[in-house]
């Protein structure tokens, strides 16, 4: 298996765990699967044009660069993206932060809808 097919695997096994710690009530964990799907997604994507990042931020700015800013996906995919990472970041690493059921559903949605452009995209 390539690394793109190995990354969207991971990247469908992360969308399953998120809707399992949504009916765990693990929503913050949840948030954080649900990101993480979309990176390694992002990062399939990238790596279809021979491009590859070390970290969060500049993965996200590069698929700003060269999928967003060029209308191959929607600017609405691009903040969704962004939203997603900044509630990782802060669910992640701030232990007051509470993200009630329905924000942990509404970033599984977008998680999967995120992924699932990918996918077609990529044709996998």
């Amino acid at each position: 298996m390539g690394e793109i097919e190995s990354l969207i695997k991971r990247a469908d096994r992360y969308l399953v765990t998120a809707e399992i710690l949504i009916r765990e009530a693990d929503f913050e964990s949840s948030v954080s699967r649900s990101y993480y799907a979309m990176f390694f997604s992002a990062q399939a994507v990238l790596l279809s044009k021979g491009l590859s990042f070390s970290s969060h931020k500049m993965t996200i700015s590069a698929f700003g660069e060269h999928f967003i800013k060029t209308g191959i996906f929607s600017n609405e995919m691009g903040k969704d993206f962004h939203k997603a990472f900044d509630r990782r970041q802060i669910s992640d690493y701030h232990h007051d932060f509470i993200i009630d059921k329905s924000e942990a559903e509404k970033f599984l949605k977008c998680g999967r809808e995120f992924v699932s452009k990918i996918k077609n995209f990529l044709n996998t």
